[in-house]
């Protein structure tokens, strides 16, 4: 049985206050969830000698989690990932979005949903965060009410579950950011982590800017290969022999989810022999944005009073491919008027 409890964490500069929740499982096991952001601040689960330990990098401070960069454990949208170009075309009209990531719109663009303060409830074992977006922010169409529930179950499996409406056809694309390591905040490299995803392909990228062709592109006889375990460092190491790996950076790119349709199922491990810890990905969207870390800025001082460093971390993004509203032949971004958007995922640790 899970429980729920919350403190405040402080004020932002508008005035607004910031909660902190925890939901700890019956094995003593937590999650601790902050309403900016819809935040996952960490993840406490145990190692193969039995100690718990966070298993995320972030921040605790509201400086940190207001102003560092990278998106550490929040919720991105309206649309995770990019959109090329910065603009999309919807029923017959163009939309202008800022330009947040060169000539492109990453994660919803300057004022995107890692920075809405959340409505939290809760509700039986789950917590239940909800957010509006007015019709124009960040110059989408349509008035977008969402919500974000998380639990935590006793096995150690923390689920995420999505639920959106909209009163305009707009493309939606949500995910959570949250960076892993399964040795800790304090382990400065996640390079010795061995990871499988269950893909064949990748959304091809045409240069540095990783905005997708519309191709797809087979992972087989490059470091893209993951369909077996494989050390996250040895396949960085190989990132020169692909041009898919350079463009980048390491890795940083969309996995195809083999055989979707729209179900719940593993799509990707992550080992880490040093604390045993196993996690699995399950998720019922088509695509998983692995990316390596290779842009961790270490801007401000994380958990532990340091900053954090290049490739200290690893994501796992479920979602739809990026630049979807530029490619037909991928599935479809655009949540209709008077249809709701779900989804799921589960990160699910494990030890060995």
């Amino acid at each position: 049985m899970t429980t729920i409890t919350k403190q405040s964490l402080g004020a932002l500069p508008c005035g607004a206050d910031v909660a902190l929740y925890t939901l700890k499982n019956a094995q003593g096991a937590y999650v601790e969830i902050a309403t900016l952001g819809a935040t996952i601040v960490s993840i406490h689960v145990p190692d193969k000698e039995g100690r718990l330990g966070d298993v995320t990098l972030g921040y605790r401070d509201m400086a940190g989690m207001s102003t560092a960069k990278g998106y550490m454990g929040k919720v991105v949208g309206r649309y995770a990932n990019r959109i090329g170009g910065a603009s999309f075309t919807l029923n017959g009209r163009t939309y202008q979005l800022a330009k947040n990531n060169g000539e492109n719109t990453l994660h919803g663009g300057i004022n995107g949903f890692d920075k809405k303060i959340y409505q939290a409830q809760v509700e039986g074992e789950s917590l239940v965060l909800t957010a509006e977006s007015p019709d124009g922010e960040e110059n989408f169409p349509g008035a977008m009410r969402w919500q974000v529930t998380y639990s935590f179950s006793d096995a150690n499996a923390l689920r995420i579950q999505y639920r959106a409406e909209c009163d305009q056809d707009t493309p939606v694309n949500l995910t959570n950011h949250v960076y892993f390591n399964l040795s800790g905040p304090g382990c400065p490299s996640a390079c010795e982590h061995r990871m499988q995803i269950e893909a064949d392909y990748i959304t091809e990228v045409g240069s540095s800017a990783c905005i997708p062709t519309g191709r797809l592109f087979p992972v087989e006889g490059t470091p893209l290969d993951l369909r077996a375990p494989r050390l996250v460092g040895e396949g960085l190491s190989q990132q020169e022999t692909c041009e898919q790996m350079r463009f980048g950076n390491g890795y940083d790119h969309n996995f195809v989810v083999r055989g979707w349709d729209g179900t719940l199922r593993r799509i990707a491990t992550l080992w880490d022999d040093a604390s045993g810890r196993r996690m699995e990905t399950w998720t019922d969207q088509p695509g998983v944005q692995f990316y390596s870390g290779n842009g961790i800025a270490g801007d401000l001082p994380g958990k532990l009073g340091v900053p954090y460093q290049r490739r200290q971390g690893l994501c796992l993004e479920t979602q739809h491919f990026p630049d979807s509203v530029h490619h037909d032949n991928f599935p479809s971004c655009i949540l209709k008027k008077g249809e709701t958007f779900e989804s799921c995922t589960e990160y699910r640790f494990f030890v060995e």
